[in-house]
């Protein structure tokens, strides 16, 4: 039975990401420890194969997958961008926290949005909207395995609303550089959009099918 993975890599850390900092479309590149850590990741762990390759429209994603497969050509998906974080955007963590907006937010308080950003309903259906149609694109070429690098938001996302066993977001946080593989069945895709979360990535030698 033929089937399809998808393995979702979140991109390398950016000088935001060293002092805590929330950014969504800010445009920062890799910073320097980012792209080494990414080199040292690579020489100690095995990433998977790729056949396509796609990205979210922001640099530090479009420079991950140059640094993990520089052979690869992303195409760019606009709905693959990080969340705007409207007021938070460039705000450190350390200071939001003792917002209660914020705390709402983070938290999953019903109804919580962030001011002046994206909305969840509206974040969602973007995100859904671009995996599915990614999903689609394959299973129409035939391309059986896919990288996709973006952002750990919409990873997160992804895997709660596509990946079976069912998990809420916070269960799908994952570091710079790693990430989640999914395995889409073609006849269970066309019934109802799941895949099987099959294992996380990067992986050492002989990991990967535990």
């Amino acid at each position: 039975m033929k089937t399809y993975k998808i393995h979702l890599i979140r991109h390398g850390q950016t000088a935001a990401n060293e002092t805590g900092t929330y950014i969504g479309r800010t445009d920062l590149p890799l910073s320097p420890a980012g792209v080494n850590e990414l080199l040292q990741m690579k020489k100690v762990y095995t990433y998977p194969y790729g056949m396509r390759f796609f990205t979210s429209p922001l640099t530090r994603c479009k420079q991950t997958l140059h640094v993990l497969y520089p052979d690869s050509k992303p195409e760019v998906v606009e709905g693959l961008a990080e969340c705007d974080f409207g007021e938070w955007e460039n705000m450190r963590i350390a200071h939001l926290k003792n917002r209660e907006d914020f705390l709402q937010w983070v938290s999953g308080t019903k109804g919580a949005e962030i001011p002046g950003g994206e909305t969840a309903a509206a974040f969602q259906a973007r995100v859904m909207q671009a995996f599915e149609g990614i999903v689609d694109e394959l299973l129409h070429s035939g391309d059986t395995e896919a990288v996709i690098c973006t952002h750990g938001g919409v990873i997160m996302l992804i895997m709660a609303a596509y990946g079976l066993p069912r998990g809420d977001m916070k269960q799908w946080v994952t570091n710079s550089g790693s990430g989640f593989t999914l395995r889409i069945t073609p006849h269970l895709w066309t019934r109802e959009p799941v895949a099987e979360a099959l294992c996380a990535i990067p992986w050492r030698d002989g990991e990967e099918d535990e």
